[in-house]
């Protein structure tokens, strides 16, 4: 029975989705636009809405599945005390594989890989039946970027994992299992694939799709694959090519790439777009940043709504940016309480904080205490005064950002001082360039721990970075605070969902 109801569920995702198309401004979300049974693949105009529907399904990603990415390193905690208890046992390695999220992340994920198996199917019909090749193979190229992206995450809380190779559910049954490993050389191999095919210009330089995926795109997320692998020169050689191509550029103000001014950003290589259309009522396309809002605040716009306060950075992650004299990381990543700033003051080394430390933003929007948090994520944060007239839900018009050029920046000083070489850039300016925007003085000879502390106070809070890097050089030690242990035995990769080892059998001799 469990089989079927799977089976079922995938077959509605490939029906209801794989039609799901797109109308829109160039720089709007993509919406769903039922096409009509019956498709005439003579009309190839019709085949871009293939590849707009797969930006749709790509930009869909629920809420539980950003946290189970990112929530086990050192610099965030799952918040929202009393409340999903089994997600906080995450945060402290306590894996339940009955928790409600593994299976629906497993389900999220697996659903948009089926769909764009579906989409490229559909482009090669568009493309037999006579339409221009070079662009069917774009639109290919794209979609391939985007299971690329999507089949890293999935193996990175899972480690092996299955690799669709067909639109069919039932596909899946036949599929072998791929290796941690196997999966990440497979994504190097795609991108390889779709890089000379994209577009090479930034996201936002894009007229036809504004914010689409391009080849520096691809050209980061090989770079991902291959620093899982510690393929190092690898990893110098793709983020070199990104370095050198001279399109990207950090944005000035780090404070504000992570609200309305940072949308479409030049720093960006990959955006999750959403949009309210600039209107006052009616679609509203937006991503659940309720997840990310405060429980209490007294919004500086009147009637802004707040959220549910789960996502947390660690003391451990504050205290790290204070003994740096951090300020402008510290200030975007953190929302302080004035129970928060107490709890800091509560340890006699941090007794006298800076003066610009307060529970009231810039904007004037002042975050109370609440039982169930101390902090609250900045980079989650959209300011009430940003929002347009007439829009009310936290966070609404605000983008998500997915690869930045400072990734790209601080993965190849990482490869470089891992052992690699490379013409485009040493790792000290790489670093420096980093620290420079967040106005911090510049290194000499940086080390290896000088770039994973500069990625620890650079990406806090995104994608689970910083617990990956802990492992990938196995600093797991670190990941031990708070009454956290980790276990190199069994904490880092997820079990398998006990829903989906009772219908895939490849699954029941995995642990």
């Amino acid at each position: 029975m469990k089989r079927n109801h799977t089976l079922k569920y995938f077959a509605v995702i490939l029906v209801g989705l794989l039609f799901g198309m797109a109308s829109c401004e160039l720089d709007a979300p993509l919406e769903n636009q039922q096409i009509v049974e019956g498709t005439d693949y003579t009309q190839s105009q019709n085949m871009v809405l293939l590849l707009r529907g797969a930006y749709n399904e790509l930009y869909g990603m629920q809420w539980e599945t950003f946290p189970l990415i990112s929530v086990r390193g050192d610099d965030i905690d799952i918040g929202g005390l009393g409340d999903q208890p089994v997600l906080a046992q995450v945060d402290s390695f306590r894996y339940d594989r009955n928790f409600w999220g593994f299976n629906s992340t497993w389900l999220n994920l697996y659903s948009d890989l089926i769909y764009w198996r579906g989409a490229i199917e559909e482009i090669q019909k568009y493309q037999e039946a006579g339409a221009n090749a070079t662009t069917a193979q774009q639109h290919i190229a794209e979609i391939k970027v985007m299971e690329g992206y999507e089949l890293l995450q999935l193996a990175r809380m899972w480690g092996s994992i299955l690799i669709p190779q067909s639109s069919q559910p039932s596909a899946l049954f036949n599929v072998e299992l791929s290796t941690f490993e196997e999966v990440m050389q497979h994504i190097s191999v795609q991108m390889d694939e779709a890089i000379p095919l994209l577009p090479n210009v930034r996201p936002d330089q894009r007229s036809d799709i504004r914010g689409g995926v391009t080849r520096y795109t691809a050209l980061a997320i090989k770079a991902m694959a291959n620093l899982e692998l510690k393929n190092f020169p690898a990893v110098a050689e793709a983020t070199g090519q990104i370095i050198s191509s001279n399109l990207f550029s950090l944005e000035p103000d780090y404070y504000q790439l992570f609200k309305l001014p940072g949308k479409l950003n030049s720093e960006n290589l990959l955006e999750f777009q959403y949009s309210d259309y600039g209107t006052s009522s009616g679609t509203s396309n937006k991503f659940n940043w309720d997840f990310y809002g405060p429980g209490s605040w007294t919004p500086a716009r009147s009637g802004s709504s707040g959220g549910w306060g789960f996502w947390e950075p660690s003391q451990k992650y504050i205290k790290f940016m204070l003994d740096r004299g951090e300020r402008l990381r510290l200030e975007t990543t953190v929302l302080f309480t004035p129970r928060g700033i107490e709890a800091l003051r509560s340890d006699p080394n941090y007794a006298t904080l800076p003066s610009w430390i307060s529970n009231t933003t810039r904007e004037g929007d002042v975050f109370n205490n609440h039982a169930r948090y101390r902090f609250l994520s900045g980079k989650h944060y959209f300011p009430s005064t940003q929002l347009t007239p007439g829009r009310t839900a936290y966070g609404e018009n605000k983008n998500l950002i997915g690869i930045r050029y400072a990734e790209v920046l601080l993965m190849h000083a990482e490869a470089l001082t891992s052992g690699a070489s490379s013409t485009a850039m040493t790792a000290t300016a790489a670093v420096n360039m980093v620290r420079d925007r967040a106005n911090m003085g510049a290194l000499s000879n940086v080390t290896l721990d000088d770039v994973l502390n500069e990625k620890m106070a650079e990406f806090a809070g995104e994608w689970g970075i910083r617990f990956y890097d802990l492992i990938r050089h196995d600093k797991t030690a670190d990941l031990s605070y708070g009454g956290r242990t980790y276990n190199t035995s069994n904490g880092r990769f997820y079990p398998y969902p006990l829903e989906q080892q009772g219908i895939l059998p490849q699954l029941q001799t995995e642990d």
